[in-house]
């Protein structure tokens, strides 16, 4: 088979792939989210097979521990969160309409030696509409990946069916990922083998080692945010922590939030005010400098902005679904794009073969010079 019939076929099976996804998009979540948990939890059950556990036994066991501490966190923790965003929605217009009277207040003397003090109330119109317009995005984008990841299923599909996807994968995930290996071309096995590494050691140190930072700072600003007294602190702070999955989204986030916040809840007090600024910055530092290096590494190569684009694509394309597999594909386009980049810069299309040619320009001056 010549290089471009592998490539038509290759990308064809792609295309079919992306439709499949597309078509079966309403019934894929508790499979996906079941193939997710089986991944994540495949190196704990290694583990445990070393120590003379059967990886029947070890499936079992991970996956009763993995479901009792779920279910335990979901009993304690939706009913809090429930409350506290019902409240926090509540609280919204008057947090807003307090930020600009201090706006107006502090603004005015300012604009009125610049003889400007009549465009204050357009500025606080604009400001208006803006935080409307970006709360009403928001809302939509979250409806619309809600509905689409349960548009064919209810949350109790999702439940019982994941669960149960998650151990039988668990229980055969080394032989399928021999199986799968026994069926890669032999001439580019090796190669498909390599690509296959750099995707697993990009995908499971992000996803892995991110959701660790994630619990670790959410619980750092959630504590840090209660402690001094802010409103709603628990709840901005495990926000911030579950938004730094995306890098530098959550901290600015919790940041920009609690700051309106904690200017509403205590102005004038520049103390507490910077107290709320300092725990996102010692967080900020603590996770660029000891958290990400140590748990996430260099080497995963998912930029952020490359990251948030997967996010709201894939989100906006499969619903919650596409959440799921935002990451992994945006792994795997990254190690695949990085691969193509090393064949072409190493192949004669870059390097270049036989004479040299020559600009235009320089074929005209040696041409006039002759």
């Amino acid at each position: 088979m010549t290089i471009q019939r592998q490539i038509g076929f290759w990308i064809a099976a792609l295309v079919v792939a992306v439709l499949l996804l597309f078509i079966l998009r309403g019934i894929l979540l508790p499979f996906v989210a079941g193939f997710a948990l089986a991944y994540l939890l495949d190196p704990l059950a290694d583990k445990l097979q070393k120590v003379g556990i059967g990886r029947l036994g070890a499936s079992l066991l991970i996956l009763v521990l993995f479901v009792l501490v779920f279910i335990v966190t979901l009993v304690i923790l939706v009913p809090f969160a429930v409350q506290q965003v019902g409240a926090f929605v509540e609280r919204v217009p008057s947090y807003v309409a307090r930020l600009q009277e201090l706006g107006n207040e502090q603004l005015k003397p300012l604009l009125d030696r610049l003889g400007a003090n009549g465009t204050l109330p357009e500025m606080q119109t604009s400001v208006g509409n803006l935080i409307s317009q970006g709360i009403a995005w928001i809302a939509t984008f979250l409806q619309g990946i809600w509905s689409g990841g349960q548009a064919l299923l209810g949350i109790f599909s999702l439940l019982v069916v994941t669960p149960v996807v998650a151990f039988y994968m668990l229980v055969d995930w080394d032989r399928m990922v021999k199986t799968i290996d026994s069926w890669m071309p032999v001439r580019q096995r090796e190669t498909i083998r390599s690509i296959a590494h750099d995707i697993d050691r990009a995908i499971a140190g992000f996803v892995r080692g991110q959701a660790l930072v994630c619990v670790i700072l959410g619980t750092f600003y959630a504590v840090g945010l209660t402690v001094i007294g802010l409103n709603f602190g628990a709840l901005i702070g495990m926000t911030a922590g579950l938004l730094s999955f995306i890098p530098y989204v959550g901290s600015l986030t919790g940041l920009i939030i609690s700051m309106g916040v904690a200017i509403v809840q205590f102005w004038p007090d520049w103390t507490m005010i910077a107290a709320t600024l300092g725990i996102f910055v010692f967080g900020q530092f603590v996770e660029g400098n000891i958290l990400s290096p140590k748990l996430v590494g260099d080497s995963v190569g998912l930029h952020p902005v490359w990251l948030m684009f997967a996010l709201l694509a894939f989100g906006a394309l499969f619903g919650f679904v596409g959440l799921l597999l935002a990451v992994p594909l945006a792994a795997a386009m990254g190690v695949i794009a990085r691969f193509a980049l090393r064949q072409y810069l190493a192949s004669p299309l870059y390097r270049g073969t036989g004479p040299a040619i020559l600009h235009p320009r320089v074929e005209d001056k040696a041409n006039l010079d002759a």
